[in-house]
């Protein structure tokens, strides 16, 4: 064989070394992306070991009131900014949430207002008519049904303590957030068996799907606000006594 044609071989030889290295490197990456990407598989979920609040009543309290007390503007405050954002309303009963929602996340933002009553979501979805960028929505008590990572906030006011399966709801709600998403919950600092949370409580039964308090501030009249954001899956989910 020539000296070129040596040359040419050897060539050729690491040119199909490198496209097989390709082939094999390319491989394990879409295997590493498609692992990242599956859901891990949902466990069996326990019932809270806590009283859970009925259902009595779409609205926590009148309107004026709460606007007298400026709770949405706080609320508002320390979630901002939620221009160009989604947020899920969930639990949104006669939709107080949604105008000052809607005013914040801006005409590129979007308000997904969440219920489990067909009748509710009904007379929600009539007063959220005028409101372009907000969408009324049917949930379940243990799925809100949102899409994998289409929300950025999710809000839960006063509702909370009315959860039957927080676990199922808490795990199925880290799919829907996307990079950076938090959970927002606003409630009463009573027993859970009185229309109202503890904040230890709270936490812990965040803690035990793997979210993590970053902030806590009261809003006046023995309510408070409470953000999380999701951390580690944990191996188990341990529940709160």
């Amino acid at each position: 064989m020539t000296r070129r044609g040596v040359i040419a071989a050897v060539l050729g030889s690491a040119i199909a070394g490198h496209i097989v290295l390709g082939v094999v490197a390319g491989g394990a990456v879409l295997t590493a992306i498609r692992a990242r990407a599956a859901p891990p598989a949902e466990p069996v979920f326990p019932a809270p070991a806590r009283p859970v609040s009925p259902i009595v009543s779409p609205r926590w309290s009148t309107e004026r009131a709460r606007n007298d007390a400026g709770e949405a503007h706080n609320v508002m405050a320390a979630l901002a900014p939620l221009n160009g954002r989604t947020v899920a309303d969930i639990g949104a009963g006669e939709g107080y949430y949604e105008p000052p929602l809607a005013r914040a996340v801006g005409r590129k933002g979007h308000v997904i207002a969440e219920d489990i009553d067909a009748a509710t979501v009904a007379r929600l979805a009539r007063r959220v008519r005028p409101l372009a960028n907000v969408v009324a929505r049917l949930g379940r008590p243990d799925d809100a049904a949102l899409a994998p990572a289409s929300v950025d906030v999710v809000l839960m006011v006063h509702m909370y303590h009315e959860i039957g399966e927080p676990y199922a709801l808490l795990w199925r709600l880290r799919r829907s957030l996307r990079v950076g998403g938090r959970i927002a919950i606003v409630d009463a600092d009573r027993p859970s068996g009185e229309h109202g949370t503890p904040p230890q409580l709270l936490a812990c039964e965040l803690g035990a799907i793997g979210y993590a308090r970053t902030s806590s501030r009261p809003l006046g009249d023995g309510v408070y606000l409470a953000i999380f954001e999701p951390r580690a899956l944990p191996d188990t989910i341990r529940v709160c006594r």
